[in-house]
């Protein structure tokens, strides 16, 4: 369970890395489940003795968007809970990378860095972090990017000194 930190103790953390998920097994059920939702069903998604055969990957690869869907899960598994949040909306991505194809079978964790934390209007923090997906036994990571989230939280709490 991650620990929990208070709004007012947030910028003390800008660059520092504030958590490392466990380990997701993405198997190719994952790949296939989210290749039905997304109606994406490339074969080099959900075809194995084809992918095996026609690509470089040795077999079948996850999409980069369910490995890039993964942060949700990874970030409620290593990040500090902010102990005011009431909730947290995704905001966005800037400059998401795709590095390393993600094989069926293979490990993925998530690294997450505080690269800022800011205050907007009365009961808003937005929150960027640098994250990094890293394939267990790779060099290279999965993906990188630059993930915005909006905390909410009740004006009366927040800190009085920003």
């Amino acid at each position: 369970m991650p620990a929990t930190v208070h709004l007012k103790d947030i910028a003390a953390s800008v660059g520092s890395e504030l958590g490392v998920s466990r380990w997701f097994t993405v198997d190719q059920t994952m790949i296939d489940r989210f290749a039905d939702a997304t109606e994406d069903h490339q074969f080099i998604h959900t075809d194995p003795e084809r992918a095996a055969a026609e690509t470089p990957f040795g077999g079948t690869i996850a999409h980069g968007f369910l490995t890039l869907s993964l942060l949700s899960a990874m970030n409620y598994d290593c990040i500090p809970r902010i102990v005011e949040q009431t909730m947290g909306i995704n905001y966005g991505f800037d400059k998401v990378r795709f590095i390393t194809p993600v094989k069926s079978g293979a490990r993925v964790r998530g690294r997450f860095v505080l690269d800022e934390a800011r205050f907007r209007g009365a009961g808003m923090l937005t929150v960027r972090y640098n994250v990094t997906v890293e394939i267990e036994d790779e060099r290279k990571p999965a993906l990188t990017a630059e993930w915005t989230t909006i905390i909410q939280f009740d004006p009366k709490d927040r800190p009085e000194d920003v």
